[in-house]
């Protein structure tokens, strides 16, 4: 491994076989960026068994609830502080049709999940059970309105009946089925992957459709709507383009959706069986969501320097082919200590960039794709992503330190550059300061020094996430296979701090 591994000064040029000593100098003068508590946001759709039997059991389950709700889910997502959940699709957003949602659960009717799998639904979890769950949660809702399969009215009278004050009809229906104030609702979204699952669009046509469907959705009562348009696949610059030229006026945000997906080896690949070349690529993969986001934000920049309008990675995430003898179309996978290091690198990235990039969402909460949570009939369990997500929510509303990293780094498959150390920092309201590090490398213990310039330093604390293999991941026979750990390896010099990091894990510091 060591002729691939390369400095930071010759890492386009040469391989070098010297190894340097990783170092990060942290600017705490320079913090001027807030990180959104949004950058944390998480994403529920109706898939699989993400909303049915992953948050909701309903109030006659013999599983143990707050009515209706999975108490040890509901009891774990409070302390991952949830800042923002999108619902209810993803996909299904464009085939749901929100009043079938509503009223006495026994007289809903029944569909089916055209998207995932073919299931049958009841409905039982609809706009009240959402909007009442995010309450619980204390956090902001995110409505994934019907563009596809919806019309206008539609869409404009849910908006009307959960905002809505006195007056008018949908009000009236929403008190009826007991609901007397009306919620509070900021985010919405006018259609999802407009380009794919959600119509199949031309930019060009859904830009008018987006004006169109945009003006019917008002703001009642005070409540304020942050309209998100639905934006880019990835690599699709063409689509932020269009969307900017001809809509750009009529919103406030405009969606990204980034999956990692180890593409190049003729599937998405198992969750948790994969190879160290597997591993280096995934994380090269997921690293280069910050060409991409820069690339979308270029374009955003010629038609709003302002930056009024936010960029909204409202899926990301690891997508990998489900797991063995699990129903096809409800993307169950599990989660491993690899999956950890995607999120940890990945947030990382968009601290940077909050100038632009103000929610992200990822996929999802429970049970499908890169889930915080996994449930069995009565059981849970927390997945590795759930503790980095754990972990590093000291993040949220915290100001942004910028800092300067230097590290080795490897070349892995199709060239793409991996360094082996990643970090973030941020100083909170209290002007305590939290610095999250990870040494991604397979074998390799990282000294790394860290320099913090004028602040003086009194104490440092720390917790670790990690595992004796790459592939390790929690079970339902044992939950607790990886989960932090409190970490002492890190000391206060002369030179700064010094952290010895073990290979393969995850590091978060609280310097007082």
């Amino acid at each position: 491994m060591k002729n691939a591994i390369l400095s930071l000064a010759f890492c386009a040029v040469m391989p070098v076989f010297a190894q340097q000593k990783a170092t990060v100098t942290i600017h705490p003068e320079q913090g001027k960026q807030i990180i959104p508590k949004e950058i944390y946001g998480q994403f529920a759709e109706h898939l699989g068994t993400c909303i049915y039997g992953g948050l909701w059991v309903g109030e006659d389950s013999s599983i143990p609830n707050v009515k209706g709700y999975r108490t040890d889910v509901l009891e774990a997502l409070k302390k991952l502080k949830v800042p923002v959940l999108r619902w209810p699709g993803g996909c299904f957003a464009d085939e749901y049709h929100w009043m079938d949602g509503i009223g006495p659960r026994e007289k809903r009717p029944r569909m089916v999940n055209n998207n995932w799998g073919g299931t049958v639904e009841d409905n039982s979890f609809g706009t009240h059970e959402f909007l009442d769950l995010c309450e619980m949660l204390g956090c902001e809702p995110y409505i994934s309105g019907n563009v596809g399969s919806g019309t206008v009215e539609e869409l404009a009278k849910w908006v009307e009946y959960m905002t809505s004050e006195q007056g008018s009809p949908m009000a009236k229906l929403r008190k009826e089925n007991g609901r007397e104030k009306p919620w509070k609702v900021k985010y919405l979204g006018v259609g999802n992957e407009s380009w794919g699952c959600g119509g199949n669009m031309l930019p060009e046509y859904y830009s008018d459709l987006y004006r169109r469907y945009q003006t019917y959705c008002r703001n009642y009562n005070g409540n304020q709507l942050f309209k998100i348009a639905s934006g880019a696949s990835d690599y699709d610059y063409h689509w932020t383009e269009v969307l900017m030229q001809k809509a750009a006026g009529h919103m406030s945000g405009i969606s990204l959706h980034y999956y990692t997906v180890l593409g190049w080896s003729g599937s998405k690949g198992s969750a948790t069986q994969f190879s160290d070349e597997d591993y280096y690529w995934t994380l090269g993969k997921c690293r280069e969501i910050e060409d991409v986001v820069k690339r979308h934000m270029a374009i955003m920049d010629k038609y709003d320097p302002q930056k009024r309008i936010g960029l909204m990675v409202d899926e990301w995430g690891t997508w990998w082919d489900e797991e063995p003898g699990t129903i096809p179309g409800h993307l169950y996978q599990q989660n491993t200590l690899r999956d950890a290091f995607v999120a940890s690198l990945t947030l990382d990235i968009f601290h940077k960039y909050t100038d632009r990039i103000k929610m992200t969402n990822i996929a999802q909460i429970a049970n499908v794709l890169q889930s915080m949570i996994l449930t069995k009939d009565d059981k849970m369990i927390l997945t590795p992503t759930y503790h980095v997500f754990e972990m590093y929510n000291v993040h949220q509303n915290a100001t942004y330190l910028p800092l300067d990293l230097q590290c080795n780094r490897m070349i892995v498959r199709d060239d793409r550059i991996v360094p082996l150390v990643s970090a973030t920092a941020s100083r909170n309201q209290e002007g305590v300061i939290h610095i999250s590090l990870s040494n991604v490398s397979l074998d390799e213990t990282e000294d790394i020094t860290i320099n913090l310039g004028d602040v003086k330093v009194g104490t440092v604390t720390g917790r670790i996430l990690t595992a004796d293999k790459i592939d390790a991941y929690n079970t339902f026979d044992q939950p607790d296979i990886v989960s932090p750990k409190n970490f002492k390896d890190a000391k206060i010099t002369k030179d700064g701090l010094q952290v010895k990091m073990p290979a393969k894990s995850i590091v978060v510091l609280e310097v007082k």
